[in-house]
């Protein structure tokens, strides 16, 4: 892409702490499958959770790809529907207590008072059934039940009874499939971005991941950090600017990245990176504001979980270079 007609963006010098952490959290991910010790000597990264440099490396993606997506009927009701129940909850505990209660979790035998019941019961027992990864709207305005997971059970069915996975099929590019998902109620632009990116894993698309991006608020708040002045250029443009960048980026930081398997980072690893160094900023640069006023990181690592047997979209490429000790 072509960026000199614009005025280019501004960064500051948390800009180059971004490309240090993608650099580093990509090395903790290849030190943890060739089970080096010592992950990482970042006191930072030692004592706190960051996701992946790469969305598709993450346990709960990789377990949506793994088992959920490639297991099962690839009809593609059948495959949609899976999706959209596990990404509504986005927490494995969840889909693994449907399948222990229900057995097969299917549309074709899909019982809103039975999915209802079993979640009910888990919240009666004290136990989560959402991710605290995103923020969902409860959906209480548009389909009229007190409790959250009620309201997105009927979500899914009236996107199921809209033919949505046919719909999906005939989409013409990612940003479609994107328009698709945000026609619905309770899905906002970020949601309906991230939902679009889990669909395009499965067989249901094939676009890139480089076509279209919609930054969330953590990375906006992020993009903040990394330039004090966006020039001519929105944020998703400085999500293109920078994932068009990364080779040179790199090269002058003198940082050895390791891509995964010889797949370039991607928009959406991109826009994710700007949330991760957000959160990593209010640590290492205190002294700078982002657009919330979060100074603390929730969420502390704990260690101890077991290794993930990582399985990519079979379209990548990528499965069969696992092993391989070239990135």
């Amino acid at each position: 892409m072509i960026w000199s007609t614009k005025k280019l963006p501004t960064p500051t010098y948390v800009q180059d702490t971004y490309w240090k952490f993608a650099a580093e959290r990509q090395e903790i991910f290849f030190n943890r499958i060739n089970r080096i010790t010592q992950l990482t000597a970042d006191p930072i990264l030692l004592k706190h959770k960051f996701t992946n440099a790469y969305r598709a490396a993450d346990r709960v993606s990789q377990y949506l790809i793994r088992e959920i997506i490639y297991k099962g009927d690839q009809s593609p009701n059948e495959l949609l529907f899976r999706i959209l129940l596990f990404k509504l909850f986005n927490r494995i505990e969840t889909w693994q207590l449907l399948q222990h209660e229900l057995g097969t979790v299917t549309w074709e035998a899909f019982s809103f008072e039975l999915y209802s019941k079993v979640l009910d019961q888990a919240m009666q027992a004290g136990e989560p059934i959402y991710s605290g990864a995103y923020i969902m709207a409860s959906g209480r305005s548009s389909f009229g039940y007190a409790r959250k997971h009620q309201n997105h059970l009927k979500l899914i069915e009236q996107m199921m009874h809209f033919q949505l996975a046919e719909r999906i099929g005939e989409a013409k590019s990612l940003e479609a499939v994107y328009g698709l998902l945000l026609s619905f109620p309770t899905i906002g632009k970020f949601l309906a971005y991230q939902y679009a990116i889990d669909i395009n894993y499965s067989n249901l698309t094939d676009f890139t991941e480089m076509e279209f991006v919609m930054p969330g608020p953590g990375a906006k708040d992020g993009i903040r950090k990394c330039f004090s002045s966006l020039g001519d250029y929105n944020d998703a443009d400085v999500i293109r600017y920078v994932t068009d960048r990364q080779e040179q980026e790199f090269e002058r930081l003198g940082l050895q990245f390791k891509t995964l398997w010889g797949r370039r980072l991607q928009l959406i690893d991109c826009q994710n990176l700007y949330c991760e160094t957000d959160k990593y900023a209010r640590i290492a640069h205190p002294e700078v504001g982002g657009i919330s006023s979060r100074t603390r990181i929730k969420q502390l690592y704990s260690g101890g979980r077991q290794p993930i047997n990582y399985f990519f979209p079979p379209k990548w490429g990528l499965n069969d270079k696992l092993g391989s000790s070239k990135w």
